[in-house]
């Protein structure tokens, strides 16, 4: 079954801008599904209208079976969104925010307070279930929106910038926690910045550009078509001159570092064959940049040289 059906979608605002320009693409149900984009893209309007904030121009949309003009309450009740920015009112308590939340799907207080208890758990937000949203750190909020768009149990998970401001730490367990949400089935939809996130969450990915979709495969495919990719490689032992590696293009950036271009056709076991020849020693090897960063950056630089 497909979660979302999005066809020959159109929005044209009133100053004449033409956000989307009939984009199409689908999601099976279950899928970790990318999309990205940069500013301005259209990636926010997608979602605007996905959520119901945003009123499409044309095209049709479909939530699992639901048509968002003909089913518009049966749609709504498969989604929960986490928005881009953070929008509470500040005065209110934690624990009221999820219960008002899920009454507003019409779920009773006999259900929606456990079911608030179970995702602040899950969030780690249930020693604060009393504090107002005032008194809670940007991660924290962050935590809580996620909470809040869970309270419905929606089969359609829409993510917009989650980890936007957030540190380190707290990035790295909201993407287990969503790993693992989505193993339970759930449907997850994920606009990012931060493109080491798309690569390590994303089953698949569409790439939007002024208004249309340039590019949707699978994160693996989209990795694989790549005819280069850059590594950095950290020695075990300092050297001061680098003789010639095969046909691996490299260059020694100090004494215990190379940095090596990989063609499509060239295979890292390859390349420590020729560096065992010379006998350097490799401690760590990791790439220069994310790799579906390197194909984005090439994808919109094409389309931007394609639309001149």
């Amino acid at each position: 079954m497909l979660a979302l059906t999005v066809k020959n979608l159109t929005k044209i605002y009133p100053n004449k801008l033409t956000a989307l320009k009939g984009i199409h693409f689908s999601i099976a149900q279950g899928d970790f599904f990318g999309l990205l984009g940069p500013n301005g893209a259209g990636k926010s309007t997608t979602i605007g209208i996905l959520s119901s904030l945003v009123k499409k121009t044309s095209g049709t949309v479909r939530v699992f079976e639901y048509d968002i003009d003909t089913d518009f309450e049966a749609a709504k009740a498969c989604i929960g969104i986490v928005p881009q920015e953070i929008n509470f009112n500040p005065f209110e308590k934690i624990m009221d925010i999820l219960v008002n939340q899920a009454g507003y799907y019409g779920i009773s207080r006999k259900i929606a307070i456990p079911r608030a208890e179970l995702y602040l758990k899950e969030m780690g937000l249930w020693e604060s279930r009393e504090k107002r949203v005032s008194q809670l750190s940007g991660g924290m909020k962050r935590r809580l929106m996620i909470a809040r768009a869970l309270v419905n149990e929606p089969k359609l998970l829409i993510l917009d910038e989650p980890t936007a401001g957030v540190d380190v730490e707290l990035r790295h367990s909201l993407w287990k926690f969503l790993t693992d949400l989505n193993k339970q089935s759930t449907t997850i939809i994920l606009t990012t910045h931060y493109l080491e996130e798309a690569e390590k969450l994303c089953k698949n990915v569409a790439i939007i550009d002024q208004g249309k979709i340039i590019k949707n495969a699978s994160t693996n495919s989209l990795i694989n078509d790549m005819a280069i990719h850059t590594v950095i490689l950290k020695l075990a032992t300092p050297i001061h001159s680098l003789m010639k590696l095969g046909n691996y293009f490299c260059r020694l950036l100090d004494n215990l570092t190379i940095e090596v271009e990989l063609l499509k056709n060239q295979s890292l076991n390859g390349l420590f064959d020729e560096l065992s020849k010379q006998h350097i020693q490799i401690n760590s090897i990791h790439n220069k940049t994310n790799r579906l960063e390197e194909l984005f950056i090439r994808l919109i630089s094409e389309n931007k040289a394609s639309s001149l």
